[in-house]
């Protein structure tokens, strides 16, 4: 039998001790994508703003790349301190030992670098805080920001995190994403030429995908050069473009036995090296309209890992 290399054993084995990533959301952080930098409504299957007509009426101050000041800084930083605290203080009582701070929410490279060095110095100030990872997308970053990221990794354990999604620009197109394959593939190598870690987001089962078109992404995220990936179905909720898209019929989303049979071939196609960060995904309140498998996680895991040993994996 084969040991997926998950996060847990990566840092294991590299630090001795249990780590786990604490996820921060932050006040003021958005997306190019929502704003309409790239193109407005954000991707089809997130909840935001333009399909949430209470938080369209509200007015809000939202941070980026161009900002002159951030009126909302100070409250960030308390929004670290608390989220931070509160999470690391439940994760050290079942046993884990250091962390990462996970700058999760939305495009966590959207605003002003000096807003960023606050922000992420701030984080990696925290107790037992070994170092980032940082969700975003690669029309957010800059080659000042990845240097400013080379130089933290010197001293901390540094992560920066792409949604890739699909490498087929029509599904990207059909997705809202806001821009092209090549522009993910451009900044994956720009990270990796400098010496970052790169954690690659896949989604299986986005509308009009094959099997071979999903296999086909998780090729090429592994020829970009990657060191992980966070493979996840696709789900609809709420408030979301997608969900027009599924109550009207035009999208069905992928089963739980399509998913688990291309997800084996996929992890399969995965060098032994690469870290495996997540295989599932949901949401268990009722937000989620479809499919009814995405609302329970551990049965998703559960049947996730069946299969895997079937095929001679631990995962």
């Amino acid at each position: 039998m084969r040991e997926i290399l998950t996060f847990g054993r990566y840092y294991k084995r590299k630090r001795r001790k249990r780590v786990r990533k604490v996820p921060l959301g932050l006040s003021g952080f958005t997306c190019p994508n929502i704003d309409g930098r790239v193109a407005k409504g954000g991707c089809t299957f997130c909840e935001n703003e333009s399909f949430a007509p209470n938080l369209a009426r509200t007015k809000k101050f939202s941070l980026n790349p161009d900002s002159i000041d951030n009126p909302l800084l100070s409250k960030q930083l308390a929004e670290i301190d608390f989220q931070y605290r509160g999470t690391a203080a439940h994760y050290k009582a079942l046993g884990y030992e250091e962390f990462l701070a996970y700058f999760q929410a939305f495009t966590n490279t959207y605003a002003p670098l000096d807003t960023l060095r606050r922000l992420y110095e701030h984080a990696l100030a925290q107790e037992n805080c070994i170092g980032l990872s940082i969700g975003t997308r690669s029309d957010s970053v800059t080659e000042e920001i990845l240097d400013y990221l080379v130089d933290l990794s010197a001293s901390h354990e540094v992560w920066i995190e792409y949604g890739i999604q699909s490498v087929f620009d029509e599904t990207l197109e059909r997705i809202n994403r806001g821009h092209d394959s090549k522009n993910v593939e451009e900044w994956i190598k720009r990270s990796k030429d400098k010496g970052l870690q790169v954690c690659g987001h896949v989604i299986f089962g986005l509308p009009g995908e094959t099997r071979d078109m999903m296999l086909s992404t998780v090729e090429k995220a592994i020829e970009w050069g990657i060191d992980a990936i966070k493979i996840h179905p696709l789900y609809v909720v709420k408030n979301t473009a997608l969900a027009v898209e599924y109550q009207k019929g035009r999208f069905t989303p992928i089963s739980q036995d399509e998913y688990i049979a291309v997800l084996v071939e996929a992890i399969k196609m995965l060098p032994p090296q690469m870290m495996v960060q997540r295989v599932s995904a949901g949401i268990g309140d009722s937000t989620l309209l479809a499919p009814a498998w995405c609302a329970d996680k551990n049965a998703q895991l559960r049947a996730i890992r069946k299969a895997l040993r079937n095929e001679g994996f631990i995962y």
